[in-house]
């Protein structure tokens, strides 16, 4: 064999390698993508999950507060029907 045909032959082989090299690093670079992808959804998901939390807690504080109140309300006119001889 001449060198020029050595030489073209590590270039065709030197073309192949390099390609496949490409092809795995894309390969690598389109799983990274996709694993920062399911990352970023899932931290927004967290994020809004501990939102609505916290405002349910409110919530529930809220209602608490309000039935508290209602119960009293009936304790105190049972009371007074009581205090005026009828039965509640």
């Amino acid at each position: 064999m001449d060198a020029t045909l050595v030489t073209a032959f590590g270039v065709i082989g030197g073309a192949a390698v390099t390609g496949l090299a490409a092809m795995y690093g894309s390969k690598v670079a389109g799983r990274a993508q996709r694993e920062g992808n399911a990352v970023n959804g899932f931290n927004s998901l967290t994020d809004q999950l501990q939102e609505e939390r916290k405002e349910f807690k409110t919530e529930v504080a809220t209602l608490k507060a309000e039935l508290a109140a209602e119960r009293a309300e009936a304790a105190r006119l049972r009371l007074l029907v009581q205090q005026l001889g009828g039965s509640p």
